[in-house]
């Protein structure tokens, strides 16, 4: 387990960025204590120092996981976000994307939104924006980015993709065996 270099923080950071903006300062200076990003296996995981610092004790070899794993690096040093970030992106999103009912389950099984599905979007999302998908009750189902501006989505036709899908909670169960 070591620090993330200036690249790989900056990539991450930009990752994030697309989805919360500058609440990304609000991630690591928390109330509840300091917390810091720390890369293992090619994952990155969002940790407190205090449990950082009794994992210190353990071989790097024998250490499977440490905190939450936000993402890890593809062999291309492409950051790519996992689901488990959901739970700390959702309050800090800028963008959000609300889909009716009728469209959970499709979105939880890996697929796009389509206009037919939205209930809302955040006024003024650009497109290709980062959105973090809702259902209607306010419940964070997942993540995505924009495929039309909130202007576009209105004229849309009702077949056409809105949100691209990315990640979504029912990764859970689709990927259990390799989530971290």
């Amino acid at each position: 387990m070591r620090p993330l270099t200036e690249e790989e923080t900056r990539v991450m950071f930009e990752k994030i960025a697309k989805y919360i903006g500058e609440n990304l300062q609000l991630l690591v200076d928390r109330p509840d204590g300091t917390y810091c990003f720390r890369l293992h296996n090619d994952r990155v995981y969002y940790v407190s120092e205090k449990i950082l610092k009794l994992a210190a004790n353990i071989s790097g070899d024998k250490l499977v996981s440490l905190g939450t794993c936000f993402g890890k690096f593809t062999k291309t040093h492409k950051f790519r976000l996992h689901i488990t970030a959901l739970d700390y992106l959702a309050p800090y999103a800028k963008y959000k994307v609300w889909i009716k009912p009728g469209a959970e389950q499709s979105f939880l099984y890996g697929n796009h939104v389509l206009k037919s599905g939205l209930g809302r979007i955040t006024e003024n999302t650009s497109q290709y924006q980062g959105v973090v998908v809702y259902s209607m009750a306010d419940v964070p189902l997942g993540f995505g980015v924009a495929a039309k501006s909130t202007q576009d989505c209105r004229k849309v036709d009702p077949m056409a993709i809105v949100v691209f899908h990315q990640a979504d909670i029912g990764e859970y169960v689709r990927h259990e065996e390799t989530l971290t």
